[in-house]
């Protein structure tokens, strides 16, 4: 049931107006659509120089949606918001898996039933007994759809709702992976994330967080057992070399897959990331990149809650990326992440938290804060939100003083205050700033010299 409402939610808000807010064509997307088109009836390219010089592999979806449904503007967008209405799905069960052992209601009677199993604590009960617990991922992937950030990518023809499809199924096969030990589930990891790093160009280091997740996870805890005896050095081993063979089930595909445009990229320059790399900029001295880099360091961090993008096609010009009620949570989050760093999971997000910013510290300040290249932060942005309501949740005091129904009650009223700022920012204010930031008023065909069908 959750699934269902997840999807009907997503597809409303992705579609809701879709072409015509915006109603108009940025450039950027036209020259999308003429490289999509140049990939047509020609050998496979991994990378092609076109419009700056981009990975080749979401421009053969918008083609293949040309082929589907004829080249204009809805063909173009398509591809973006199908996958914009599919993440906030992948989103839901990532987060079932994260917060299972809180959330998941057969938890306390097969503790009871088995006497295998340890009963639970008093505190375990009182977390169970809190149903809220049950709908956290609900309310998680609802303010997955409904903030403004993500959905705003899902509405026109830019990929990085395609990178998140792409991470976030990566991700989900590792957590199934983890938990029903079934090689299958890493191999189709290894696979999305292959697929991943020949997407936009984040999605390049994207493999760290999967990979340190098994070596975690898996592999270190297969060699935990050190003791001094023959019959544990033979284990030992037996335990390096089958936590290799795991780790080995996921790096052939991914290797396999980014074979083709790591070969390219070796031979020839990826001259849209020189462009914008500065450290690679022998004509600026090492201070000059010490002042770009602090400068970068202080506008990402102010992107979440003090002062957002500037380009109104990413943003509201200037409003931060999240609205005072997600901020503190997310700063609340934050910290209690980094509090319980010992933990797999804020491990895990944490990775990919700082990962997703990384790419903008190294390209030049005068494009940042951007929210395009921070995108794929945003999973764990609402990871850390969901921590804070858990904890909030956990408090004995809020729970003595507060009878239960009510902080239920309180919480999705606040979470529903937000996706209603969230909503009527992008459709009422955000909206009147596309005039502008999509610039070229003519059909698609006409800047692609393609005549209309009569």
């Amino acid at each position: 049931m959750f699934p269902f409402l997840i999807f009907v939610f997503s597809l409303c808000v992705v579609f809701f107006e879709f072409l015509n807010i915006p109603k108009n064509t940025t450039f950027d997307e036209i020259e999308f659509a003429k490289l999509a088109l140049q990939l047509n009836n020609k050998p496979y390219t991994p990378y092609s120089m076109y419009a700056t010089g981009h990975a080749t592999l979401y421009f053969y979806i918008i083609l293949f949606s040309f082929k589907l449904f004829g080249v204009s503007l809805f063909s173009l967008r398509l591809p973006s918001a199908i996958f914009g209405v599919i993440n906030p799905l992948i989103f839901y069960f990532i987060m079932k898996k994260v917060f299972k052992p809180f959330c998941h209601p057969e938890f306390i009677s097969r503790s009871l039933n088995n006497k295998k199993m340890p009963k639970p604590s008093q505190e375990e009960q009182v977390r169970h007994d809190n149903f809220l617990l049950q709908y956290l991922p609900l309310i998680l992937s609802f303010i997955f759809i409904t903030l403004r950030w993500y959905f705003n990518f899902a509405r026109f023809g830019f990929e990085v709702t395609f990178l998140l499809f792409l991470e976030l199924t990566s991700l989900l096969f590792i957590l199934l992976f983890s938990e029903k030990k079934q090689i299958k589930y890493l191999i189709l990891s290894g696979i999305f994330t292959g697929l991943a790093y020949n997407s936009y160009q984040p999605g390049r280091i994207f493999i760290l967080v999967p990979f340190f997740f098994l070596v975690t996870k898996v592999l270190i805890n297969n060699v935990v057992p050190i003791k001094v005896g023959v019959h544990q050095s033979i284990l030992n081993r037996f335990r390096i070399k089958s936590g290799m063979t795991i780790l080995l089930y996921f790096l052939i595909p991914f290797i396999i897959l980014i074979s083709p445009l790591t070969f390219y990229l070796n031979i020839h320059k990826d001259t849209r990331f020189y462009q914008q790399f500065y450290p690679d900029n022998h004509e600026m001295t090492l201070q000059e990149k010490e002042t770009f880099f602090v400068r970068n360091l202080s506008s990402t961090i102010g992107i979440f809650n003090i002062k957002g993008d500037v380009n109104g096609r990413h943003n509201y010009p200037n409003k931060s990326a999240l609205n005072p009620i997600l901020g503190i949570l997310f700063i609340v989050g934050l910290c209690i992440s980094v509090k319980g760093l010992k933990k797999n999971n804020n491990q895990m997000f944490l990775l990919w938290f700082f990962l997703s910013l990384a790419p903008t510290l190294v390209t030049y300040p005068w494009e940042n804060p951007n929210m395009l290249r921070t995108f794929t932060v945003i999973p764990s942005v609402i990871y850390f939100i969901g921590l804070a309501i858990k904890t909030i949740l956990d408090i004995k005091i809020i729970q003595k003083i507060i009878y239960r129904k009510i902080l239920f009650m309180t919480i999705f009223g606040l979470i529903f205050i937000s996706s209603v700022y969230e909503l009527r920012t992008y459709f009422v204010h955000q909206s009147t700033v596309f005039k502008e930031a999509f610039e070229a008023e003519r059909p698609l065909k006409t800047y692609l010299n393609i005549k209309n069908e009569k």
